[in-house]
């Protein structure tokens, strides 16, 4: 790859993120997926490509065991950096404009149900400073329906515990306040006072401001989110669920039970951070479907 397109890269890389507000993690794949793309061009000058050039791409990409959503990301990866090419006048017209990509296959979101989300927070042991510090993080994702990297962003002045909120920042940055539980509430004060305070020993910890996180491993530092992750997976191994649970299962599994519930939709989109009322529509879709299910297995004449 030769100098100008590596210094493209670096300018599509903080037009995603200071324009776009991309997450980290989609960010990576962005860049990633260019990369791949200008490798495959070998010789072809990218400000030279044109539309049958890009579908050619496509066809080539299919060849691959990919999933039809990472097609669409690849797909959607080099509109925006066409995009961001014809934006900033490196090319007079647009070759990615009429792209499209597959469409995505409509799965609904797997969730669980309360008694497996019961069985999940009980089967993690809080007998040490770090199993106390888990056992509050699942039950702030199943009380909020926060996204886990939400979570482990928290600061302490996202916190006001005395009135159950929490202030979180989602995607694209926008702010939101979700709500807790009082049992969530009870578990995070006692962490804030006690765990919180034993889990990196050795390091100075006393000091907290706003900007403090909430969440710390065992050198003082932010969990990340992968360490939420490990946690799910390692307690749920643990009691042998037959179920892939993931943190978005956590949040999946809240909107449900409000849905379920009776809750507002409008009320679910808010707490949930959803830009438009589509994205929260398909809890509706995962209610009926349960109570299809739950009718055929319970009534005589159900199946």
């Amino acid at each position: 790859m030769n100098t100008r397109d590596k210094n493209f890269i670096d300018e599509f890389k903080n037009y995603l993120s200071v324009e776009k507000n991309f997450s980290e993690h989609t960010l990576k794949a962005y860049c990633s997926d260019i990369v791949s793309y200008i490798l495959w061009l070998e010789n072809i000058d990218l400000l030279q490509v044109d539309f049958n050039k890009l579908r050619e791409y496509l066809h080539f990409i299919q060849r691959f065991d990919y999933k039809k959503t990472t097609i669409a990301r690849k797909t959607a990866s080099i509109r925006t950096f066409y995009k961001f090419l014809f934006r900033e006048r490196y090319i007079d017209t647009n070759p990615a404009q009429s792209l499209s990509a597959p469409k995505r296959p409509k799965s609904l979101p797997k969730f669980l149900t309360p008694e497996e989300v019961e069985k999940i927070l009980n089967n993690v042991k809080i007998d040490t400073p770090a199993g106390f510090r888990n056992r509050v993080i699942l039950e702030l994702l199943w009380a909020t329906g926060m996204r886990v990297s939400e979570l482990s962003n928290l600061n302490f002045g996202d916190l006001n515990i005395e009135e159950n909120e929490i202030k979180v920042f989602g995607k694209g940055a926008k702010e939101r306040i979700v709500l807790i539980s009082d049992r969530a509430k009870d578990y995070l004060i006692q962490y804030i006072n006690s765990a919180r305070k034993l889990l990196a020993p050795g390091y100075d910890i006393s000091e907290i401001n706003d900007n403090t996180p909430l969440f710390i491993n065992n050198t003082g530092y932010r969990l990340q989110n992968k360490t939420i992750r490990k946690v799910i997976n390692d307690t749920v191994e643990k009691i042998e669920l037959p179920k892939k649970v993931t943190p978005h299962v956590f949040r999946h599994s809240f909107a449900t039970k409000l849905i379920e519930n009776g809750a507002d939709l409008r009320v679910v989109q808010e707490l949930l951070g959803h830009a438009g009322i589509s994205n929260t529509q398909i809890y509706t879709h995962v209610s009926m479907k349960h109570m299809k299910d739950v009718y055929e297995s319970a009534h005589p004449h159900g199946g």
